[in-house]
């Protein structure tokens, strides 16, 4: 079945310390275009991210918002130094000897010495970051298929209809076609009659109209677009992108549609081809949003 372009997903997944958001939004494109913005810590992931989305979404204009939740913006984490407050109670109790003043020495006054705490940089290694952004990207990427799935199976049941719309006018044509010759040997023998009553040579207007249907034969041009049409459906069913494979179909049938229109001689068979070509542009304009 086919998929949209278009579509938007979200995930967030927390592993330890670490905690990822990811949003995805994508719109059509003519081919698979990731852009990624992240914090520079992801910097080193930014390839792995990108064939994670492309596995997935393989046409279109993504673009990946990847953010820090509160718990990863930590840049360092609380320590004690313990040298530093084995020191300060050492000559603490040192003073306490020397002056013979009595009094203790708390946790909150030992703590508010300096370098007693101290900060340390909270470093992860790519896999602790991968193992969790991989997670979050999952969520994201389930969100935004089933959106495309869902937008993609609106799209093939219209252009099934309007399919079903381009072989009605295909039959209008062919049957237009078929009578245009023989009205234009009955509007060519009244005017060869009008110029002269000897001048409506059976042989001779055989001949013109020979020439004229040869000229304005379209009987190859409905096989091509019978044929297209059919290929064009079973492209609606298959499993993999097809949308580049729609594009140059619904091409080839506009080609072939042009081709008719400058081949008619009928006022009836010129209005069924404009139909045709009306119906044309509605699919082409669906098909720019498929993957």
């Amino acid at each position: 079945m086919i998929k949209s372009m278009t579509g938007y997903g979200r995930g967030q997944v927390k592993v330890g310390d670490l905690s990822f958001s990811v949003e995805i939004k994508a719109v059509n494109h003519r081919y698979c275009d990731i852009s990624i913005k992240s914090p520079r810590l992801l910097n080193p992931l930014e390839s792995d991210i990108k064939k994670q989305v492309s596995s997935l979404l393989k046409r279109g204009k993504i673009d990946l918002f990847i953010s820090q939740d509160h718990a990863t913006l930590l840049a360092n984490k609380p320590g004690i130094d313990k040298h530093a407050a084995q020191a300060y109670l050492a000559a603490f109790n040192d003073l306490k000897s020397i002056s013979g003043l009595p009094g203790e020495i708390s946790l909150e006054f030992l703590a508010a010495q300096k370098d007693v705490l101290v900060f340390e940089d909270v470093t992860f290694t790519c896999d602790e970051l991968w193992n969790c952004l991989k997670q979050a990207i999952t969520q994201a990427l389930t969100s935004i298929q089933e959106m495309r799935q869902k937008e993609g199976a609106a799209t093939q049941v219209d252009m099934e209809n309007r399919l079903a719309l381009l072989s009605q006018s295909i039959e209008l044509i062919e049957q237009s076609a078929a009578l245009v010759p023989i009205e234009w040997q009955h509007k060519l023998r009244e005017r060869l009659t009008r110029l002269n009553e000897n001048a409506g040579d059976p042989q001779r207007i055989a001949q013109e109209i020979a020439i004229f249907a040869d000229r304005c034969d379209i009987s190859e041009e409905i096989t091509r677009i019978n044929s297209h049409i059919d290929q064009f459906r079973d492209l609606l069913q298959q499993q993999d992108p097809v949308g580049r494979q729609l594009d140059f179909l619904v091409q080839e049938l506009n080609r072939e549609a042009n081709t008719m229109g400058s081949k008619s001689n009928d006022a009836t068979l010129t209005r069924h081809v404009v139909s045709l070509k009306a119906e044309l542009e509605k699919i082409r304009e669906q098909v720019q949003n498929i993957e």
